[in-house]
């Protein structure tokens, strides 16, 4: 009588073993954790998961962190062709200070405004002016004739003569941007739309304000205009 209740209890168990490990079989990959499986007295299975332990290969293998990508500003550098040797020198004097940061009435060597970088490049080059700012620039020198005003080295000016720049081409010029610092930018809509004109500086040296100079107020009211205007 005993035989006969066992046996079938046996074919319960067995089968059901047989399901279990099939069970497991299918989800080791899924899950790399380690399954258990046992029988308590009253015939009932349970499945029984423990955390699988690391080898002491694995713990050893280094680990690295992946950090995605992170893109950088490309630098804006134009094709410059100059030809005479004033142009080369002028162009070598500016490109020394790229990279300068923007502080307003300074004249470097790593700091300048917009009107300081113009006075600083060509003094680099021996041409002598007074110092001033960007307004002062436009009341001395002499407005470019149409064909000179993209030409190399003329001054360009915007928004109200609050900035001033030096042209490289048609294409851009270089200036000192209060978001930047010294630094080159091409001719896009924002800065055509604010050109107020062109003056060229004569390739000499020059001291003091021209005769015809506009009358203006104290140079600290200009350059205050010109520090709150400036890109």
């Amino acid at each position: 009588m005993r035989n006969k209740i066992l046996f079938p209890r046996l074919l319960v168990v067995s089968a059901t073993l047989f399901l279990a490990s099939s069970v497991i079989a299918q989800s080791s990959e899924a899950d790399p954790r380690q399954t258990r499986v046992t029988v308590n007295s009253s015939g009932e299975i349970r499945l029984e998961t423990e955390p699988t332990v690391p080898s002491a290969a694995e713990e050893r293998r280094p680990r690295t962190v992946t950090s995605p990508g992170v893109a950088r500003p490309v630098s804006l550098v134009p094709t410059i062709n100059v030809t005479n040797r004033f142009d080369q020198s002028l162009l070598t004097a500016i490109q020394s200070h790229l990279g300068a940061t923007y502080h307003f009435n300074r004249t470097g060597p790593e700091e300048f405004d917009c009107s300081g970088l113009v006075w600083r490049a060509y003094q680099d080059i021996g041409i002598n002016f007074q110092r001033g700012p960007a307004r002062s620039y436009w009341a001395t020198f002499e407005e470019p004739s149409k064909d000179q005003q993209f030409k190399f080295g003329t001054l360009v000016f915007f928004s109200n003569l609050s900035h001033v720049g030096i042209v490289v081409d048609e294409k851009g010029f270089y200036h000192s941007a209060r978001h930047g610092g010294v630094m080159y930018s091409p001719f896009n809509e924002y800065w055509l739309s604010r050109i107020d004109g062109f003056r060229r500086v004569p390739a000499q040296s020059l001291q003091a304000t021209a005769p015809n100079a506009k009358p203006r107020t104290s140079a600290t009211n200009v350059a205050t205009v010109e520090q709150n205007n400036e890109p």
